[in-house]
């Protein structure tokens, strides 16, 4: 366990991270941030961990930010004190893009404010039939932080985007299912189990090729056809010549499946 609520357990090369502040519904302290940014870097060197799960403690997911400490700011500190509160949150998403691990979000209850935009920034979604997920900052009078306008905007057709955020409308998981923004919707309690149960299946995978291949992706939204293809030439190249493509290029001659992990 590290300090100030962020729970860390290995289940074989599977690192699950949990926001561990149910009290608050897990809501966002820059420390909090901080800490998921680090074990997330700390998880794109380690060579043992094959993929992440990140969820909240107890009912909820996350809160997004702690709206009374934010407003403790607004009362009686600088603006700079804002802007730094809210880079911590944007060097959690930087990280979650950036870690070549798969990172899976495990949602139960509520994923609100920058939960909402966290959980938009992990790989993949594995939410509960009762998740809700919110892009609440309008109804205080603020505009999304941690990505959430820019996830948010890839994610979804145009108008439902412009609806969630800027009317506040609470999406269910059934409805981002549907747009193919949630991947897997579970009985509601069962969230973790199946994200971690999804975790492990990946985890045994060609992690360096899942690895490119997420970085391929990330890089693929803006990038022109030309030098992704050149990208692309380049990851093959790598991961053919590499261990994985020794071990996966055998087993298919061989008839039997990869083991890409002892």
């Amino acid at each position: 366990m590290t300090r100030a609520g962020v729970l860390e357990t290995r289940h074989g090369r599977v690192l699950e991270l949990e926001m561990s502040n149910p009290a608050a519904r897990n809501a966002l302290l820059p420390e909090t941030s901080g800490q998921l940014t680090r074990a997330l870097r700390r998880a794109h060197d380690d060579e043992g961990i094959g993929a992440v799960v990140l969820r909240g403690a107890g009912e909820h997911f996350c809160a997004g930010g702690n709206v009374k400490s934010l407003a403790e700011i607004r009362a009686g500190e600088p603006r700079q004190a804002i802007f730094e509160r809210i880079s911590a949150i944007n060097e959690l998403a930087r990280a979650l893009r950036g870690t070549a691990k798969p990172v899976i979000a495990s949602v139960e209850g509520h994923a609100a404010g920058a939960g909402f935009s966290i959980a938009l920034g992990c790989d993949l979604i594995v939410a509960a039939e009762s998740a809700v997920f919110t892009m609440a900052y309008v109804k205080i009078g603020v505009n999304p932080d941690g990505g959430g306008t820019w996830f948010l905007a890839r994610a979804l057709p145009p108008q439902l985007a412009n609806e969630l955020a800027l009317t506040a409308r609470p999406a269910t998981a059934a409805l981002l299912a549907a747009h193919g923004v949630v991947n897997r919707v579970v009985p509601a309690g069962q969230a973790r189990a199946a994200a971690l149960a999804w975790a492990a299946e990946i985890a045994g995978g060609a992690t360096q090729a899942i690895g490119r291949t997420k970085r391929l992706l990330w890089e693929g939204v803006n990038a022109d056809l030309s030098r992704q293809l050149e990208r692309e030439r380049e990851g093959f190249a790598e991961g053919m010549f590499g261990p994985e493509g020794g071990e996966g290029f055998a087993a298919f001659i061989e008839k039997r499946k990869p083991r890409f992990h002892d």
